[in-house]
């Protein structure tokens, strides 16, 4: 046979720029970005070992039938499942979407970049599915909603199915962008409240009222364009409690964890389909001091929040965590944040491991090009280094569950930057980076069975393509 194209997922990822399969008279050769690595092997050789695969883990094939694909992610035991294969992550944030896609205008620019994703090979963005009382506004007042921006709402996620992007959608903000908890608080003052600190948001009757308010109405809501309610659409990867929650009024975690335990179980009891996160950053807490060396500064075990109490909360079903290392440590670019991300993101795949028992996703990452000393080979190995340790932990069947880049922009969106923003067409190494990595999940998610258990020892030619040290 002249040529083979194997396909992931519903895309070919080995047409990507990074890298080429060609299968010349029989033979694959694969070329890395370097060209510094590579394997040849018959393809008999290959279908022998998928072959042995199909019989004893229940793989029989590459091409994955996309009505049967679109299933609901799933948790069992540390790892996500589709259809009982394993659902590694590659994927990215870009928040405004919702923004972009109410304007006419610019909602083009949603689908340009949903298409710059999928051919990257991405399949997981996070995004806002809220707007509190500000410029556009999807929730003008308590309960009460701009309807097209709600169906601009709609839009993101027909448009991410096309793509076959599935979305993590957070509920409210920690920060006053996009209104937040700030206009929760704003809210209730205007309704009489006596209110005097933001982070009453957490205990306040009726704030804790206007927010459950706004997630029985998204989760039910019916989109326009599908006709799916969003508690039932497979696109929808999981709900986000909040971003990036902090209760520094409490340093004790106790008003946090209280509101967690009382909203998680919350979003459960409308949909109990969907997978439920917390959206917090990762700081160690009062529970766990022998973990408080691993944060990144002394403030960051006083803002209220307390990662392994918070995720042991009924309703949680996995853990998240972000990696600013520019931001916690310094805006000078060194080797330190290096060292840091790996240390951080060790010790959270070893807890959720440990004493979670619940797969981790590292919900936001990136450098920001503001930054003293950045330039974009610092960028790169940065991403590189969040990727190897995330392969080192999915070899072993760990629960290292993937990360999304913070975060990715389509081409004439500058004036949105805020530094940390790739814009893959201007970016072809960072580009090739996140290429490579996509396809090693994908492959290994189509190659490996949660039947398997990651037991099968045969190192073949494309194990070594997926667990190859240089990235």
């Amino acid at each position: 046979m002249d040529y083979h194209k194997i396909t992931l997922g519903s895309k070919s990822f080995f047409s990507l720029v990074i890298f080429t399969i060609l299968i010349e008279n029989s033979s694959w050769t694969v070329f890395g970005v370097n060209g510094d690595w590579g394997f040849e092997s018959t393809v008999e050789e290959i279908e022998n070992h998928l072959s042995h695969a199909s019989t004893h883990h229940g793989i029989y094939d590459l091409q994955v039938r996309e009505d049967d694909d679109w299933q609901m992610v799933q948790k069992q035991g540390n790892q996500f499942v589709v259809n009982d294969q394993p659902f590694y992550v590659n994927g990215f944030n870009t928040y405004w979407l919702m923004v972009f896609a109410a304007d006419q205008s610019t909602r083009g620019k949603v689908s340009e970049l949903f298409h710059q994703a999928s051919s990257a090979g991405l399949t997981v963005c996070r995004t806002w599915a809220f707007n509190d009382g500000q410029w556009r506004a999807l929730q003008t007042s308590p309960s009460v909603y701009d309807e097209e921006v709600f169906k601009a709402l709609d839009f993101v996620i027909s448009e991410a199915k096309k793509y076959k992007i599935r979305l993590i959608l957070s509920i409210t903000n920690n920060w006053d962008a996009y209104g937040g908890k700030a206009q929760y608080v704003k809210w209730g003052k205007a309704a009489g409240l006596n209110l005097t600190s933001d982070d009453e948001f957490f205990s306040h009757t009726t704030l804790k009222s206007y927010y459950k308010a706004h997630v029985k109405t998204v989760l039910n809501r019916v989109n326009t364009f599908t006709n799916l309610t969003y508690k039932n659409d497979p696109t929808i990867f999981a709900w986000e409690l909040m971003n990036e929650p902090r209760c520094t009024s409490d340093p004790s975690g106790d008003t946090l964890q209280s509101w967690i335990q009382e909203m998680a179980v919350y979003v459960k009891s409308i949909d109990a389909k969907h997978l439920v996160e917390i959206g917090l950053e990762g700081f160690y807490g009062p529970s766990a001091p022998d973990r408080a060396k691993f944060n990144p500064n002394s403030y960051a075990t006083q803002v209220g929040t307390d990662f392994i109490r918070n995720h042991q909360t009924l309703g949680v079903d996995f853990a998240s965590v972000h990696i600013y290392a520019d931001s916690w440590i310094s805006q000078t670019i060194s080797d330190a944040h290096l060292q840091f991300t790996k240390s951080w993101m060790e010790a959270h795949i070893e807890d959720a491991e440990k004493y979670l028992r619940m797969p981790v996703l590292f919900t936001e990452f990136g450098v920001s090009a503001k930054d003293t000393g950045y330039n974009t080979s610092f960028r790169d190995t940065l991403i590189s280094s969040v990727y190897k340790t995330l392969l080192n932990s999915t070899k072993k069947g760990g629960s290292g569950a993937g990360s999304l880049l913070w975060q990715l922009f389509p081409d004439g969106t500058d004036y949105m930057n805020d530094g940390y923003a790739i814009v893959l067409s201007k970016s072809p190494s960072t580009s090739n980076i996140i290429s490579l990595h996509s396809t090693r999940i994908a492959t290994f998610n189509s190659l490996c069975s949660t039947k398997c258990k990651w037991g099968c020892k045969k190192k073949t030619p494309l194990e070594e393509f997926l667990y190859h040290d240089d990235l």
